[in-house]
C-alpha cells in the first residue's frame, strides 16, 4: 500500500462480524476505522461511525464523499427479506452504492473484502460435499452471495483496486441487540430453560446433535480479515472457520455444565415457537440479575437456531487453503463457546 495508515470501512459496523472487527483493527497500528451502522456504538471507540442507509444510492455518496483517503472495505453488511429475488436486489443493491461511492471519492481505494458464508456450498439446502473447497460449484440460485461476488469481480476487472472473498460459518462472539448469534441463543436458551426449572436439552434433531459441526469466531474472524487486507492474493476466496470441528453433544455438555443444569436428552421443537411467549421469563431473568436491558425480540435468533440445530449433514469447510496462504490462526470451538459465555457475563447480558 502506498499509505502509512490504512483507511478501513466497515459495513455492518455494529453486527456480530462488524462489531469485533471494529474494536480489533481499532487496536491495530497503521489503521484509522470508519464504521457504518444505522445504530450509535454502545461502547467506547476510537473508530468513527456514519450512519448511512446503503439502499439509498444519492445517500451514501453524500455520506462517503468526504472520506478521501479510504484504502479497504469490510463488507459484513445484510438485510433480510422473505422474498428471495428482493433479498439479492436489496443486498446487491447495497453493495454497489457502497463500493461505487468510495471509488468515486477516494483515489487510495485498495481492495474489498467481501463477507459470504457456507451457504455458498448449500448449507442451507441439504446434504453437500465436504470438507467444501473453495472451488466447488455453486447451488441452485437464487444465493445473494453470488450476485454480489460476480458484480464486485467484474467491476473490480476494470479498476485499480481488487477483492478478496471470505467464507466463515456461524460466527460467533460479542454484539448487543444483534440476534444473529448462536452463541447467544445458546446463552439465553440455557437461561430461560434453567429459570424454568428444566433441564437442558438440544432443541433440535437427534441427528445433528451428534453430526460434525463447524464455528467461526469472530475474534479468528477480524484476525483473518486483517490478514486478508494486507497479504492476501487478489481476487481469491478463502474459507475461514476455526480450523477445527465437533459434535453438538460435545457443546451441550459443556453448557450444561457451565450453567449448573442436568443434561437431558435432546428433544426436537420449534425454538420460534416456543420461545415467542418467553419475553416475560427473559424480562424477570434481566429484572432478577440486573442485566443490560436489550429487548427479547433482539436478543436471540429463534429461527436461526432452529436452522443451525436442524442441519441433519455434517457442516465442514476446508481452511487448507487460507492456512497454505498464510493465515494459520485456529480456535478451539467448544472452549470458545465457554469463553463467550464468560464474556456475555461479565458484560451483564447474561446471568
Amino acid at each position: 500500500m502506498t499509505s502509512s495508515v490504512k483507511h478501513a470501512v466497515i459495513a455492518g459496523g455494529l453486527g456480530v462480524i462488524g462489531r469485533n472487527l471494529v474494536t480489533h483493527l481499532s487496536q491495530q497500528s497503521g489503521w484509522k476505522v470508519t464504521a457504518i451502522s444505522r445504530r450509535k456504538p454502545d461502547f467506547q471507540t476510537s473508530a468513527a461511525f456514519l450512519s448511512v442507509d446503503l439502499t439509498d444510492p444519492a445517500a451514501t455518496r453524500t455520506a462517503l464523499n468526504g472520506l478521501k483517503d479510504v484504502t479497504h472495505i469490510f463488507y459484513a453488511a445484510y438485510q433480510e427479506h422473505d422474498d428471495p429475488k428482493m433479498q439479492v436486489e436489496l443486498n446487491l443493491a447495497m453493495l454497489q452504492n457502497l463500493v461505487e461511492a468510495v471509488d468515486e471519492s477516494s483515489p487510495a481505494f485498495a481492495r474489498v473484502i467481501l463477507y459470504e458464508g457456507a451457504k455458498y456450498y448449500g448449507a442451507h439446502l441439504g446434504a453437500f460435499p465436504t470438507p467444501a473447497v473453495e472451488s466447488d460449484p455453486r447451488q441452485m440460485p437464487p444465493m445473494f452471495y453470488y450476485d454480489q461476488e460476480d458484480w464486485l469481480r467484474s467491476k473490480a476487472a476494470s479498476r485499480p483496486w481488487d477483492m478478496i472473498v471470505l467464507r466463515p460459518d456461524v460466527v460467533c462472539g460479542f454484539a448487543i441487540g444483534n440476534p444473529m448469534n448462536l452463541s447467544m441463543v445458546i446463552a439465553v436458551y440455557a437461561a430461560i430453560s434453567k429459570e424454568l426449572g428444566l433441564p437442558l436439552r438440544f432443541p433440535g434433531t437427534s441427528d445433528c446433535y451428534g453430526r460434525l459441526a463447524q464455528v467461526t469466531d469472530a475474534a479468528q474472524l477480524a484476525a483473518g480479515s486483517q490478514w486478508a487486507a494486507n497479504h492476501a492474493v487478489a481476487n481469491e476466496a478463502y474459507n475461514l472457520t476455526n480450523g477445527d470441528v465437533f459434535r453438538w453433544h460435545t457443546v451441550w455438555k459443556q453448557a450444561a455444565q457451565y450453567f449448573g443444569m442436568e443434561l437431558a436428552a435432546p428433544m426436537t421443537i420449534s425454538l420460534s415457537d416456543m420461545m415467542a411467549d418467553k419475553g416475560p421469563v427473559w424480562n424477570r431473568i434481566v429484572e432478577k440479575h440486573d442485566l443490560v436491558r436489550v429487548p427479547f425480540e433482539k436478543v436471540a435468533s429463534w429461527g436461526f437456531g432452529d436452522f443451525i440445530f436442524r442441519c441433519d449433514w455434517d457442516v465442514i469447510s476446508s481452511t487448507t487453503k487460507i492456512r497454505q496462504a498464510g493465515f494459520q490462526d485456529c480456535v478451539d470451538s467448544p472452549a470458545m463457546f465457554i469463553r463467550l459465555f464468560d464474556e456475555f457475563r461479565e458484560r451483564k447480558v447474561i446471568p
